[in-house]
């Protein structure tokens, strides 16, 4: 089979980072599928057993996600042993470095001299490991590639919820079309997805919320009602993001931190979004990342209320549908990604 028929689709979260290779001409069925922990829980255990081993640390290799890596550096800090990073990376902790610096981190710009260290590559994907490990079983991975993780754009002078939220303000204002979502080149201020491309180059690049979203939507049963309207919700590890979208235009959104979400609230927001009066400061005051409708959005008949992501039991009690495309909800991401890759012209095939 030609390689211009398969793909590597990696949707990185804070728990897991969930893999499917696509070949066309197959069924889906039959595709290589991987749920394996997160780069940031690999890197967390990585630095704990520095810790442990009461070794210095060296912090080499890309920007990638924070979360349970940043949390295994206070430790380490507290410990009393020392962290050595290099510019890019360091930024997974705070995009200013002069705040990084006064965390205790040393910012160096290669690597340190006459001590013994413990050296983390940080990076939100491995291609060579994965490489490696899948040629035991005689599989080569493609050279297509499309990554989704959550971004929240390099915020120099300001929240960083409230410079996410702005970048989807500005999507939906330009007109909410969800093929928008994925980017072939992403913009100067999104650093982590150019990360990601610097490790693998002309990839495909997504949010990870808009990818989980994306890929229920390839539900046939959430696919019938989308010309008239749905609405759809992802309840990630850490973050919850739910759409109304009618056709292929996004016309309004939330998102959350998941720990602040329970099934009251997210009823109370899903309604309201329907009704078109969820205002951007309550969702930001609540320390959430926001909201926004546009104001000229019509009526919209929501046929479907439909919810994927790990935490999706957060709905359990609600009478929404659990979308569950090509029969895997771990797999929305990918199917999402795939389906981004089809609409650019990556891949000739996809449902």
């Amino acid at each position: 089979m030609g390689q211009e028929d398969r793909l590597l689709a990696i949707d990185v979260g804070a728990g897991t980072q969930d893999i499917l290779l696509y070949e066309s001409g197959q069924p889906i069925e039959n595709s290589i599928k991987l749920v394996l922990p997160s780069p940031t829980v690999i890197k967390y255990n990585e630095i704990t057993a520095a810790t442990a081993a009461k070794q210095d640390i060296f912090i080499s290799g890309q920007l990638m996600g924070g979360g349970a890596n940043s949390k295994a550096i206070k430790r380490h800090l507290e410990a009393g042993y020392n962290v050595y990073a290099l510019p890019q990376p360091a930024k997974t902790l705070n995009d200013n470095l002069e705040i990084v610096t006064e965390m205790g981190i040393k910012v160096v710009d290669s690597p340190p001299k006459d001590i013994d260290y413990k050296e983390i590559v940080f990076g939100d994907i491995d291609l060579d490991k994965l490489n490696d490990s899948l040629k035991n079983f005689g599989v080569e991975l493609p050279n297509k590639y499309a990554i989704a993780v959550q971004d929240h754009g390099e915020a120099l002078d300001k929240s960083d919820r409230k410079f996410r939220f702005e970048h989807w303000q500005r999507f939906i204002e330009a007109g909410g079309d969800i093929k928008e979502l994925s980017y072939l080149e992403a913009p100067d201020y999104l650093t982590r997805m150019q990360a990601n491309q610097s490790l693998a180059p002309n990839a495909l690049l997504m949010d990870t919320g808009a990818a989980a979203i994306r890929g229920a939507l390839c539900d046939d049963n959430v696919a019938k009602y989308q010309e008239e309207g749905v609405v759809v919700i992802n309840i990630g590890n850490l973050h919850t993001l739910g759409i109304i979208v009618k056709g292929n235009r996004v016309w309004g959104l939330f998102e959350h931190h998941t720990s602040l979400m329970n099934s009251k609230k997210l009823e109370d927001y899903v309604k309201r979004l329907i009704a078109n009066d969820l205002p951007n400061e309550e969702v930001y005051s609540d320390r959430g990342h926001g909201a926004y409708i546009e104001p000229q959005m019509p009526d919209i008949d929501v046929k479907m209320v439909a919810v994927t992501g790990p935490n999706r039991n957060l709905a359990i009690d609600l009478d929404y549908y659990f979308a569950v495309p090509e029969g895997d909800m771990m797999l929305s991401g990918c199917f999402g990604l795939v389906a981004a890759a089809k609409e650019q012209g990556l891949i000739c095939n996809f449902k």
